[in-house]
């Protein structure tokens, strides 16, 4: 069982996620991914057809209130269905990171991921998604290797979800992917897009393919300075946290 406080505040983060967002129909696809709940299925649990909820998605239609609470519902009781496994996952993300966190923050509104590349260097996708980021975590991947354990692979995804991940003190990329790619396999969260901030060394191509394998995309920062990725980060717009 999942208690009734974790289910309660789960709700009010994805009902603030869809308030925020300027786009609430790539929100509602965004959770529904997340959740791993087809159209259909979500239509279904609602009382609504698929296409309502395709609609919704392709901003043919504005959600009200009462459509989002009744889709929130909808997700969490489809997960329940299942044993809550995306519930249980984002739950565990919610006593805080570790020392390996040098910077937290929200995006608000949300920003699109292409004008994120613009501003902090390029990517190494083919063809970028067309999708929103709502915030990102900078993580120093030396301090993480040391401090990290089993547990806080899941906080850290969880907390990624919807956002940039980024990485500092890295090679040439291998590691931090071989990690991310073991999470994701293993639970439903993935962030939003994956930042390597100044590679020392040329980036690893299997690293590339697991971003790839894991529908992740990849960018390189090309800030000198980590400060100057932070302060890149926060004058696309800080919402505290």
């Amino acid at each position: 069982m999942v208690d009734e406080y974790v289910i309660e505040l789960l709700s009010k983060k994805i009902l603030g996620d869809l308030v925020w967002s300027p786009n609430p129909g790539q929100e509602i696809r965004k959770w529904r991914e997340v959740f791993g709940v087809s159209q259909a299925q979500l239509g279904k649990q609602m009382g609504v057809h698929q296409s309502v909820i395709a609609d919704y998605e392709r901003g043919r239609r504005k959600p009200g209130v009462d459509f989002i609470k009744k889709m929130v519902k909808a997700l969490i009781e489809i997960d329940g269905s299942r044993g809550f496994p995306v519930v249980k996952s984002l739950a565990k993300g919610t006593t805080g990171l570790g020392p390996y966190v040098i910077s937290e923050g929200d995006f608000a509104p949300p920003v699109r991921l292409d004008e994120v590349v613009k501003a902090l260097g390029y990517t190494l996708n083919v063809k970028l998604p067309l999708s929103l980021i709502h915030g990102w975590l900078v993580v120093d991947s030396v301090k993480a290797i040391l401090y990290m354990e089993g547990a806080d692979y899941y906080q850290l995804l969880s907390n990624s979800v919807g956002r940039l991940l980024v990485f500092t003190n890295v090679s040439n990329g291998r590691s931090p992917m071989i990690a991310l790619r073991v999470g994701v396999t293993l639970t439903p969260l993935k962030p939003g897009a994956v930042v390597i901030h100044r590679p020392t060394r040329s980036f690893d191509q299997l690293a590339l393919l697991l971003a790839i394998k894991s529908d992740i995309p990849m960018v390189i920062s090309t800030k000198k300075t980590v400060s100057n990725l932070i302060e890149t980060l926060k004058s696309l717009g800080l919402r505290s946290t």
